[in-house]
């Protein structure tokens, strides 16, 4: 089956799904006391990966009534980003959305998902995570990390956002550039690679950092820019196209554990319901998004991406990363899909 067809087929299950899925899956007793599960994000409400926890909650509640209350956290308001999985391990937390760079950090020679330019575009990064490659991945996952992957979701297309307008055509012309990354080194080397000077900031400062020079740029998928409205405080988008970016919506081991097989069902289907209902605004939005920023009177530039592309990985296959990566899993995820 090619790539595009997995996400076709993925995200017209997702809707019929949603027309039809039952009101009630399992009868509980009325006096029974519901179970809490509570799911932390940094992200900002509007946001479509924001947005796909809303969809999540309802599909639980609906299917599974009286036994769950779904508690969402946007905005980082309950753990920081980047210290969910240490919360879920603790038991401290039950659901986030974790990067592959969180499972870097435990896992690394699974880095190989944090580098520039190895997955091509969302077919791609579906194909791969629901095939043979993501269940050896998540099983790893749910070993050395106790949480247990339910789905991914496509983040975008990441790009280059910067507070004031350069001639950028190949990474030399970012030298000097103070570029905001995630505060985690698989992040801080990817924003070295791209040429610039990595800065860590928390996704909820990023607004005020480019407003008062803290920081150069950062770099997010368009619906990100868009929804946190960083183009009232910065006036270029370098379209790079440096990273097809995704999300795991996760549950601790903990929690999952106390779940039947059937309460196991409905989270399953919630999360891809959610993921592909994600996976198909994004897709949608990012395509329009260019002619959105001109509007708002943004420069938009597109770099010499060859340049861009060769150098990002020449920098990951030179590191310290790539010689923990499994032997041939680079060729095994280049093949998925061709």
């Amino acid at each position: 089956m090619k790539a595009r067809d997995v996400l076709r087929r993925g995200l017209s299950a997702a809707a019929a799904a949603m027309f039809f899925a039952p009101v009630a899956m399992m009868a509980t007793p009325a006096a029974a006391e519901k179970m809490v599960v509570r799911i932390s994000t940094p992200a900002v409400p509007g946001d479509w990966h924001a947005e796909q926890l809303g969809i999540f909650k309802d599909y639980v509640e609906r299917s599974l009534p009286g036994q769950f209350d779904v508690q969402i956290f946007m905005n980082a308001t309950l753990f920081q980003q980047g210290t969910e999985p240490a919360q879920m391990m603790r038991g401290n937390l039950d659901m986030a959305m974790i990067s592959a760079q969180d499972i870097a950090k435990q896992l690394p020679q699974y880095s190989i998902f944090t580098a520039g330019y190895l997955i091509r575009d969302p077919e791609h990064q579906q194909a791969v995570f629901y095939g043979d490659v993501g269940k050896e991945y998540f099983k790893a996952v749910s070993e050395k990390m106790e949480v247990t992957i339910l789905a991914v979701a496509y983040l975008g297309t990441r790009q280059l956002n910067l507070r004031d307008v350069r001639n950028v055509k190949t990474p030399a012309d970012l030298k000097g550039v103070k570029l905001r990354m995630p505060g985690s080194k698989e992040w801080l080397f990817l924003g070295e690679a791209l040429g610039a000077n990595p800065a860590p900031v928390a996704f909820n400062e990023i607004y005020l950092a480019l407003k008062t020079g803290t920081i150069d740029g950062q770099d997010n998928p368009l619906p990100t820019d868009q929804k946190a409205k960083f183009y009232e405080v910065s006036k270029q988008i370098v379209l790079t196209n440096h990273l097809v970016d995704g999300v795991f919506l996760a549950i601790a081991n903990k929690t999952w554990s106390k779940f039947n097989d059937e309460q196991k069902q409905v989270f399953t289907e919630a999360s891809r319901i959610a993921a592909a209902f994600n996976n198909n605004n994004r897709i949608r939005d990012e395509a329009k998004l260019v002619d959105f920023f001109k509007s708002q009177g943004m420069t938009i530039t597109v770099p010499d991406r060859d340049a861009f592309r060769t150098h990002v990985q020449k920098m990951y296959l030179d590191s310290e990363f790539s010689k923990a990566w499994p032997a041939g899993l680079l060729d095994r995820v280049n093949a998925v899909g061709k």
